[in-house]
This record gives structure tokens, C-alpha cells and sequence, in this order.
């Protein structure tokens, strides 16, 4: 299939979009660019109004729906950030819209699809069985069908992130983004191409959905069956998509959960900013892989900020349990009187506070007269929690850190 998306059509998309869709701001985080050795520029597509940047391709083919009189109404499939672009764009310019989403959809991009007045039908496990019903309502219905990432229209839209970028920082050198059917690299690569034919173009998936690695490199990564990064979890790349990545695209890199965990926390420590796992993607890759970008200008879009509340709190505190910051002690110590108050005083005079106490004497290895105390812990980072053990120690009682 020959590409139909030229630089003409994203600079159309960018005259449509203009009053309707924020020109998010594109700044260097200096934090950031210390710790992964590259200058790091962030561009907030959190920012929209829907929180993400699909609002673009969204807007654009809604608004060449709009021109050409095709107004009876839409029918789109999304796991929720294309699904709430469309009913959002839908619900300003009059079009009714039905949105197909996955059953496993974090619950915050449910309520708030329907609160932009689409009417939303949970269909099958995956994006690919929603996208099947999908087709058979808009055909059903006689109504227009609005890909999320295999349009022209739609890849024209999210190619505008791009002309933004090069616009407020014209000497990046490379551009990191989050692929998952590809709609967003395809349409910024095509943009960035005809602006800056040098610059370098990075896509990046969790390891879990590698479908266009393997579709581009000819590898055969497995596929997982879910990721923090539901945004990308997509197992067939748009066709329109995987041929301009073949063409205009240097490079695919994999990231693992862990370092998605790791840029959702980061960015929300370090720049105060909320951004979901399939946006954090970019970030994870300077962290995997710095020794690839080092030096090196570096723009990273953040593509989207809809995460579930449930999911960012196990986030957080899985990243204070790697940064030692929330610890588990096992404590042994002779089963007497008072014995459980000055293991507490040793580790409140050591700085630490205490989250939960656990006392077993039953399921224990240690001796009769011996007691197990579990201790869950705030501390100020790893050499903290060493400190108090060391207190511990210096007081007399075993303790360990138990993983």
C-alpha cells in the first residue's frame, strides 16, 4: 500500500485544528536530562483536554467528516484515549458517536467516553475483537467508521504533535515516541521528514505488545496478554502505519513493564506531571537504553495522562519499594516484656516511621522463647534503611530486610 499522507495533509490538519486542539507546551526538563546523560525536551500532550494527543487525529477526521456533509453519525473502537477524542469532537460539531471499547478499559476512560456523550458498548477482551464489532455496527447503522490509527485522516492529525515540536525546539535531534498501531509515529514521522529530513525517529513498545517490531524487523518477540500500557497494546500495526515506519523510521526499541513503571513515577516525582504507561513509553526507553540517546537532543511526547487511580497507587508504591523508601524488616528477638517497644524506639530514634507491625510466635523457625516481628517501613532511600538495620544490630536484634 503506497502512502497517502504527505506533509500537505498534516499542514491542513493543523490549520483545521487550530483553536480547537491546545498547542501543548514543548519545554527541556533539566532533572531528567541530568539523569539519562541527553538533553530531554517533554512535549505535554497530557495537557488536552481529553489528556491525550489522539485528540488530534480525532478532531481532524471529524472536522473532514463535518465538511463533507457526512453527519449522520460515527462509530469508533478504543481501549479509551481515541474513544473520548472522538466523542468529544463528535459531541462539539453535532455527530452522534458509539464507541466499541474492550471490556478490560480502565473504568476512568468508560465514564469519561460517556461523559462526552457517546454511547459506549464493552465488546470482547481485545482491541481487535472490539474493533470487529465495530465494523459490523457502523455497517449495520450505515454510519462512518473512524479508525483509531489506520487513517489517513487520522495519521494526518497526529503528525501536527511533530510540526509543534520542531517549532519550538528546530535543533532536536532525535524524536521518541510510544507505537502501538502506529497512527502517531507514522504521522510525525511523515511531518518530521519534510522539516528535518535528518533527524533521527525512535519508536518505542513495551515487550509485552511488539507487534510492529516484529512486523518492521522480522523478529518474533512473544506477545503478552496485558501491560500498564494499555494505550499500545495493540496486536496488529495499522497497514498505512507499518509502511511509512518502513520507510521513514531509524529504529524500534523494547522496553519491559518495570521501566514503564519507572517513567510514570519519575515523571510524576520529578515534573509534577501525570502521564499514563503508554506515555511514558519514551521515558522508558532513555532509561533502558541511555547509552543510545547520550548527548543527544532529545524530544519525547507524553502522549497521555489517563491512568486508573488503583493502577498509579500500586505504581507508587512498587517505586518506593525499589527505591527502599518503603521497606520489610525481619526482626528476631527474645519473646520478653517490652521487647516490642525498643525495636519501635530503635527505629523511630533511627528516623524511619512504621507503616504496619506483624508478631508471630506460631509460624516461626526461631526457638520457643524467640518472636518474629515484621516491620513495614518509611525510610529515606536505601541508605537509610541500612542505617536502620544497622541500629537494629547495634541494639542487639537480628534484622534483614525481607524481599
Amino acid at each position: 500500500m503506497t502512502p497517502m499522507v504527505a506533509i500537505d495533509d498534516i499542514e491542513l490538519a493543523a490549520q483545521r485544528l487550530r483553536r480547537q486542539v491546545l498547542d501543548t507546551p514543548c519545554v527541556e526538563s533539566r532533572t531528567l536530562s541530568q539523569i539519562v546523560g541527553a538533553q530531554v525536551f517533554l512535549k505535554f500532550e497530557n495537557l488536552q483536554f481529553t489528556a491525550s494527543f489522539k485528540e488530534r487525529g480525532a478532531c481532524n477526521k471529524m472536522t473532514e467528516l463535518a465538511e463533507a456533509g457526512l453527519t449522520t453519525g460515527v462509530v469508533a473502537m478504543s481501549a479509551g484515549n481515541h474513544a473520548q477524542g472522538v466523542a468529544y469532537h463528535a459531541q462539539r460539531l453535532g455527530i452522534p458517536a458509539t464507541i466499541v471499547m474492550p471490556r478490560f478499559t480502565p473504568g476512568v476512560k468508560i465514564e469519561r467516553t460517556r461523559g462526552f456523550g457517546a454511547n459506549v458498548v464493552l465488546f470482547g477482551d481485545s482491541l481487535e475483537a472490539a474493533r470487529g464489532h465495530a465494523y459490523e455496527l457502523a455497517e449495520r447503522g450505515g454510519l462512518s467508521f473512524v479508525h483509531p490509527y489506520d487513517d489517513d485522516a487520522v495519521i494526518a492529525g497526529q503528525g501536527t504533535v511533530a510540526l509543534e515540536m520542531l517549532t519550538a525546539v528546530p535543533d532536536l535531534d532525535t524524536l521518541v515516541v510510544s507505537v502501538g498501531g502506529g497512527g502517531l509515529i507514522a504521522g510525525m514521522a511523515v511531518a518530521a521528514r519534510a522539516r528535518r529530513p535528518d533527524i533521527e525517529i525512535v519508536g518505542v513498545q513495551t515487550a509485552r505488545f511488539p507487534a510492529m517490531v516484529n512486523a518492521i524487523q522480522g523478529t518474533r518477540h512473544p506477545g503478552g496478554t496485558s501491560t500498564i500500557a494499555e494505550g499500545i497494546a495493540v496486536g496488529t500495526p495499522g497497514e498505512r502505519n507499518r509502511e511509512i515506519v518502513a520507510r521513514l523510521v531509524d529504529d524500534l526499541l523494547l522496553v519491559d513493564e518495570g521501566d514503564i513503571e519507572q517513567a510514570v513515577l519519575m515523571l510524576l516525582e520529578i515534573e509534577k506531571t501525570l502521564v499514563e504507561g503508554a506515555g511514558a513509553a519514551g521515558l522508558a526507553a532513555l532509561i533502558r537504553h541511555p547509552e543510545r540517546f547520550r548527548g543527544k537532543r532529545v524530544g519525547l511526547v507524553l502522549s497521555g495522562g489517563n491512568i486508573d487511580p488503583l493502577l498509579l497507587a500500586a505504581i507508587i508504591e512498587r517505586g518506593m519499594v525499589r527505591a527502599g523508601r518503603l521497606a520489610r524488616l525481619q526482626v528476631g528477638a527474645r519473646d520478653v516484656p517490652g521487647v516490642l517497644a525498643r525495636i519501635t524506639m530503635t527505629v523511630a530514634e533511627a528516623g524511619a516511621n512504621i507503616d504496619e507491625v506483624h508478631h508471630q510466635r506460631a509460624f516461626t523457625m526461631l526457638a520457643a522463647q524467640n518472636v518474629d516481628i515484621e516491620l513495614v517501613l518509611q525510610t529515606r532511600g536505601r541508605e537509610h534503611l541500612a542505617a536502620v538495620i544497622d541500629a537494629l544490630h547495634h541494639a542487639g536484634f537480628q534484622a534483614e530486610e525481607k524481599r
